[in-house]
């Protein structure tokens, strides 16, 4: 599950999970009711990079909206998976090179 503290909407969270590159269980804390619950039907099992070039720069108020705010949502945990992989990467990287040093030193 993923919280996304919103900026500029009557929305203060968008709480949602993302299954196979899909957006699913997706909910708004405060916000237009009407509105949150038919962007929720209307995104709902779509891949995020959809929704996130159909929904970016959507504006109400502010020069932000609920379902741009659900884009930059999406963009965040993007970003997110990617540092992890990244920060997954150093460390196999780390510990192959600790492994290759370790047989360098008993070899000689």
């Amino acid at each position: 599950m993923e919280i996304f503290n919103t900026r500029g909407t009557c929305a203060r969270q968008i709480i949602f999970d993302v299954k196979d590159d899909k957006l699913c269980n997706c909910r708004f804390v405060n916000g237009c009711s009407g509105n949150t619950q038919a962007l929720i039907k209307l995104t709902d099992g779509l891949n995020i990079d959809d929704i996130i070039s159909r929904l970016s720069g959507i504006s109400c108020k502010q020069g932000t909206s609920c379902p741009d705010q659900l884009a930059k949502a999406l963009v965040n945990y993007k970003e997110k998976l990617v540092a992890k992989a990244l920060k997954e990467q150093q460390r196999e990287a780390m510990l192959a090179a600790k492994a290759l040093e370790e047989t360098a030193a008993t070899t000689n």
